[in-house]
């Protein structure tokens, strides 16, 4: 399993990416565990907040370029079914039904931040970088747009959403990714401070809180993740996507950087 479940006596769930060799880049294997570990503990009436933590320097480097590639080689039928099972792991993690605190730890690219934006709150070490770095590989933020723009607005995530920019913590919580920035040895205590007043809340009003507030905020359409996956497909499916890929595997740069 690349995603790992810990829940303490308390009733707290730390689910932690488990994948610090491949800087927790998002695979076939580590979606599915995602998306499994996120429906069992919506269900489970014993967990009251989930932490999502990572192991290793890197909280996640955005999609796994390998698993990428074998998309854009595979026949439609098995391209929409992963990119439809990476939004509909994005969407089971944003409509969790407990307190979803994120715990960033390192440095956060491309799928990286659509996993904090899909968080209640999230806190980062003061050292992370961030960056939606799908342009310069000849790809676009797609599933994980949806998130990105509602957590940022559009204003905001204009800044950031097209170029590929790295940007420190500090921008980051301008930018509304992350709640606060804080440095390395106060990382578990800001977390911590984020999920004990839900432990003296009532969990079903959190839960039904929570579903009210993404109601009033408008929430994320199926029309909208509809667009991201048929999105995500085509540029899949471009010669772009295929320059960037190969670039990055050939150790050179794409055609289009000057």
């Amino acid at each position: 399993m690349l995603v790992r479940v810990e829940v303490d006596a308390r009733g707290v769930a730390v689910m932690t990416l488990a994948r610090a060799e491949k800087h927790n880049a998002m695979s076939a294997d580590l979606i599915a565990d995602l998306d499994h570990a996120a429906k069992g503990l919506a269900g489970d009436d014993d967990v009251r907040v989930v932490v999502l933590a990572a192991d290793g320097p890197t909280f996640c480097a955005g999609g796994d370029l390998g698993w990428m590639r074998d998309q854009m080689a595979a026949d439609a039928a098995t391209r929409r079914a992963a990119a439809e099972a990476l939004a509909g792991m994005l969407g089971r993690l944003n409509a969790l039904p407990k307190p979803l605190i994120g715990r960033v730890q390192g440095n956060a690219f491309g799928g990286g931040v659509g996993l904090a934006c899909v968080c209640d709150v999230a806190v980062a070490v003061d050292s992370a970088r961030f960056g939606l770095t799908e342009t310069a590989l000849g790809l676009i933020p797609a599933t994980i747009g949806p998130y990105v723009v509602a957590r940022m607005g559009e204003a905001k995530a204009r800044r950031v959403f097209m170029s590929s920019r790295r940007f420190d913590a500090p921008e980051a919580q301008e930018l509304g990714i992350i709640a606060r920035a804080v440095p390395a040895d106060r990382l578990d205590a800001a977390v911590e401070a984020e999920v004990a007043p839900y432990l003296a809340c009532a969990p079903g009003a959190v839960a039904a809180a929570k579903a009210l507030a993404q109601r009033l905020g408008g929430g994320i359409s199926p029309e909208a993740v509809a667009h991201s996956i048929d999105a995500l497909i085509a540029q899949w499916e471009g010669d772009e996507a295929a320059e960037g890929i190969a670039a990055f595997f050939d150790k050179r740069k794409p055609r289009w950087t000057v």
